[in-house]
């Protein structure tokens, strides 16, 4: 079988029995299931969640951007092999840990297959924060430029590019476009300081203000968690993005809970730490994508350059990448998964037949 058929690249058709129309985002497809089977399920399964609690079957694809833009590979390899099974297994892992430390649950259920979560619906509080230990990327841009100030932090004079920062750094951000916020733009992704937070709680969908404090502590426990493991491995975690929302327990209680994914490649920054101690920078994320984009093509301000994004569409359509560069990209993904969950990241040989076949023998969910 060839390597494009064990990419799953289109997500969003699978015949999943649901309630309401399939969300499709840029990596994941999440299938609402109607009332009957969420109540079935969560009877059969035994979920920790209200009897009544909607759920969904969440399925990621091995489809990977960057620049904006959705790349493809030679002979039909619409993706990279083994890459949504990483992004799983490394979110299932750090959200398992987070579990067994005591510190918060996640919206995932359960696992019937690598590339597919059942979980239950969540109230997402709308901010998207990055918590940042080392000062590199955009910040870096920005600190060269001149600027000080981060999301009403300031840091120091005098840091170097790759630098260690004096304490984590956390620059939170809108999730959506948010309105009558004073002080905020009604605007996605525009970063937003503590103060805009706890003035305005409410509207950021925050239950009270001691749930900011929660979020900011579970925040930094989180990613001091992964940071700690990962140093056993001998890697350098820089930075990541975590999301929270707020879900309804068997017993009524509201909690608050990580969402969806973190500490991943896809959206963290992880550096390889034998590299690193030899002064060069290794990414193993898919950072290291974008680094090998901007190598493989011969104009790469295409790729940095906002103003010739047609070109870069262009670009991305037009252009298939050889199949040793996505095996590579997989293998960045791969390795670092079985390093940090310990268990072997295998390809599936078609994975939507399997997907289909576990959802309709073992879960009842294909008409």
């Amino acid at each position: 079988m060839s390597l494009a058929n064990k990419v799953l690249a289109v997500n969003n058709d699978l015949p999943i029995r649901t309630g309401a129309p399939v969300h499709s985002g840029k990596v994941r497809s999440v299938y609402w299931l109607n009332e009957s089977d969420s109540a079935r399920l969560i009877a059969q399964r035994g979920y920790d969640v209200a009897a009544d609690a909607p759920l969904a079957i969440m399925v990621i694809s091995d489809r990977i951007s960057a620049f904006e833009c959705i790349w493809h590979g030679e002979g039909g390899m619409n993706g990279v092999p083994g890459k949504g099974a990483a992004l799983n297994a490394i979110s299932n892992h750090w959200f398992d840990s987070f579990r067994s430390q005591g510190l918060a649950d996640s919206h995932i259920l359960e696992v019937p297959h690598p590339l597919v979560w059942i979980v239950q619906k969540a109230r997402p509080v709308m901010i998207e924060a990055i918590a940042r230990q080392y000062i590199t990327g955009s910040m870096w841009r920005s600190y060269a430029k001149g600027e000080r100030e981060f999301c009403g932090i300031e840091i120091p004079d005098g840091l170097e590019k790759d630098q260690k920062l004096p304490e984590l750094l956390i620059t939170p951000s809108t999730k959506g476009i948010l309105e009558g916020i004073p002080g905020v733009p009604a605007v996605d992704d525009v970063n937003i300081t503590r103060g805009n937070i706890e003035a305005n709680y409410q509207a950021f969908h925050f239950n009270n203000l001691t749930d900011v404090d929660l979020y900011e502590k579970l925040l930094k426990d989180g990613f001091d968690l992964i940071s700690a493991k990962l140093a056993t491995l001998d890697q350098v975690f820089v930075d990541t993005k975590f999301e929270f929302g707020y879900v309804t327990d068997k017993l009524g209680q509201e909690k608050l809970i990580y969402m969806d994914e973190v500490g991943t490649p896809d959206s963290s920054r992880i550096w390889d730490g034998p590299a690193w101690r030899d002064g060069r920078v290794v990414e193993n994320s898919k950072e290291s994508f974008r680094q090998l984009l901007l190598k493989h093509f011969p104009d790469p301000d295409i790729l940095l350059n906002k103003a010739r994004m047609e070109e870069r569409t262009a670009l991305a359509r037009d252009n298939a990448l050889p199949e040793e560069v996505l095996m590579q990209v997989s293998a960045t993904y791969t390795d670092i998964a079985e390093k940090i969950t310990g268990k072997p990241i295998s390809l599936s040989q078609n994975p939507k037949a399997e997907i289909i076949d576990v959802l309709k023998n073992e879960y009842g969910l294909i008409s």
